[in-house]
């Protein structure tokens, strides 16, 4: 049975962040779900994690194991006495096609909350790397991924789609500049929580806004330190975010991974405090938001009008459907000739034999590899000679003897 390309799929087009959080994949877990699905299909030659804030999808090369078993699989793993209604937030594909097609939509930006998202092509490349390291890359994905960076590079050189930033990180540090005055904002004491994509991507924006009094918290305190070195800011003890000792703080902007209602307790002040849960699963507890004085945004709220640049990338969306429709189209064409390539593959075997027997005294394997090489491109332009063995064995004489001729 020949192989498909197949997903799985749960993202902010189908579920609120509530419901995303129970299947986001942490870093920490990836290696043993890799292995638990590996070991529970053995049919699966090509496996792709993708985990961001507001997507969580599986794609997976197969010729048995279906995409709604894979789905069951994953739903009954992270989700205890799950239900029909669970099964409803994903979206899934069989079908090669679609499922590149998919692959393509994410990749570009178009299916993101935040149209041409451009961070997304970073987290695919990311993913990318973790299946070549372990070996699951397969064929299929291989060449799909191929098609994924030729057409971000193409919507990149011909398109306005990449045009300006729109990203959750640096809306996040808008809300911060337009929660407060202008003259007081650039001193607010504010604390990142975490140290992964979307804290590194905070303190790149950061040049564009200057926020001078930065703290940054992670469980790994060497990261912490490594990133407040590079960025000038300063290190909050992991141990005060846990006993959610935030005195002193204007804004607490959190994005730690696997740390669900990390933050549960904001200190009673008469001034504003803005907090910002840009984490998967949700790091602030959102009943802290019915205190007085508390501003809260979660994923969806704070990836609501993102206008920058937002004309000219929506003037952008045609041509970009017609980039993907035209690498789609090049993969389609791809993806039909590989029974023909595993076929020719073995043919040339074949053939090489044939030619080697035709001698009757040793030459050099180059020649003999000429001599192949020639009957092959004879027999691909004219494929409907490869059903003939007397067809095949012409065309091998016919070479064979002009080389006897050279050799002779």
């Amino acid at each position: 049975m020949n192989k498909s390309f197949r997903y799985i799929s749960i993202s902010h087009k189908t579920a609120s962040v509530a419901q995303r959080e129970n299947y986001h994949i942490s870093e920490e877990e990836k290696n043993s779900l890799v292995k638990l699905i590996c070991n529970s299909f053995p049919d699966i030659v090509g496996l792709f994690l993708l985990s961001t804030c507001n997507r969580t999808e599986i794609y997976f090369e197969s010729a048995i194991t279906s995409a709604k078993v894979l789905r069951d699989f994953f739903i009954n793993l992270k989700v205890t006495g799950s239900t029909k209604a669970s099964h409803r937030l994903f979206r899934y594909s069989n079908n090669t096609e679609e499922t590149v097609r998919h692959l393509l939509e994410v990749s570009s930006g178009l299916a993101s909350s935040v149209i041409g998202d451009a961070e997304i092509i970073h987290q695919i490349k990311k993913a990318h790397q973790f299946s070549i390291t372990h070996q699951l890359q397969g064929s299929l994905l291989e060449r799909a991924m191929q098609s994924v960076f030729k057409s971000h590079k193409r919507i990149s050189n011909e398109t306005h789609f990449r045009d300006g930033t729109t990203s959750v990180a640096y809306k996040s540090l808008k809300v911060v500049s337009d929660t407060y005055d202008k003259a007081s904002v650039k001193t607010k004491k504010i604390l990142f929580v975490g140290a992964g994509d979307i804290v590194k991507q905070l303190f790149k924006y950061n040049s564009k806004f200057n926020f001078n009094n930065i703290y940054i918290s992670n469980r790994t305190k060497e990261r912490a330190i490594d990133l407040s070195n590079k960025h000038q800011s300063k290190v909050y003890d992991w141990d005060r975010v846990l006993a959610n000792d935030f005195h002193g703080f204007d804004v607490i902007i959190s994005a730690a991974s696997n740390s669900q209602h990390l933050i549960k307790n904001i200190p009673v002040t008469p001034h504003k405090i803005l907090l910002i849960d840009l984490g998967i699963p949700s790091n602030i507890n959102k009943t802290i938001a019915n205190n007085k004085n508390i501003i809260f945004y979660d994923l969806d709220s704070i990836s609501v009008d993102l206008e920058y640049n937002k004309e000219k990338r929506f003037a952008a969306i045609g041509r970009v459907n017609e980039i993907i429709s035209e690498e789609l189209s090049v993969y389609n064409e791809w993806f039909q000739e590989a029974p023909l390539r595993a076929f020719l593959a073995e043919y040339k075997t074949l053939v090489n034999i044939k030619v080697k027997n035709y001698f009757e005294i040793d030459i050099e394997d180059d020649k003999i590899k000429m001599i192949t090489n020639q009957i092959m491109r004879k027999l691909m332009a004219q494929p409907e000679r490869l059903k003939s063995s007397s067809e095949m064995n012409a065309i091998i004489t016919e070479q064979a003897s002009l080389l006897k001729k050279i050799v002779n």
